[in-house]
């Protein structure tokens, strides 16, 4: 177990860094769409290749960040049920549905996707929209996010086990920040004077 614990901390440490870096692809799209717009409005200047550098980029977002979402517990879950068991009653939820639900569709649509990357390398496809960009590398964003997101996958089934053998505290508490996004930016908010006021 021991073993599996260093991998597993090594899985997340690679999640991390991806996610880290996804962060900054949201800010290349934003820029990238806000110069397509000026240079279409100011300049009558336009290209497929920017639209398409965009869902690029919006794809590589979605896909490669699906791990690190997965490791900082941020994935959408029904709390409703799930948090009204034990911790102990969550952690065995939390396995099963990574083994029959999460794993086995992350390696389908991994299994399916990897010929279809294969088949555009080889081929060089490219993008039918004149002036579009080669469409392999989109193909291969959707084998390696499944792969960061299987991966990520058996990181965390690896985590719930060594907790429920009583090797490590929580995992699903370990990675969450103590405030949520939302309520840093209402406290920024009252911070500065401009919340509502009840």
């Amino acid at each position: 177990m021991k073993l599996l614990l260093q991998w597993s901390r090594w899985i997340d440490t690679v999640n991390d860094g991806i996610g880290r870096v996804v962060y900054w692809l949201v800010l290349a799209a934003v820029l990238i769409s806000a110069a397509n717009a000026v240079a279409r409005k100011a300049f009558a200047f336009s290209s497929n290749a920017f639209l398409e550098l965009q869902w690029l980029l919006f794809s590589a977002i979605f896909l490669l960040g699906g791990g690190y979402v997965l490791l900082k517990q941020e994935h959408v879950r029904i709390d409703i049920i799930y948090g009204k068991f034990t911790k102990r009653t969550q952690t065995w939820i939390d396995i099963f549905g990574t083994l029959f639900f999460l794993l086995p569709l992350a390696i389908l649509v991994l299994w399916m996707s990897w010929p279809v990357f294969v088949r555009a390398y080889v081929t060089n496809e490219q993008s039918p929209s004149p002036g579009g960009l080669a469409l392999w590398p989109a193909r291969l964003l959707v084998p390696v996010g499944f792969a960061l997101l299987i991966a990520q996958a058996l990181s965390e089934l690896i985590k719930r086990f060594a907790f429920l053998r009583g090797l490590i505290s929580d995992p699903s508490n370990a990675q969450r920040p103590s405030k949520t996004a939302e309520e840093e930016l209402a406290e920024a908010i009252q911070a500065r004077g401009g919340g509502v006021q009840p």
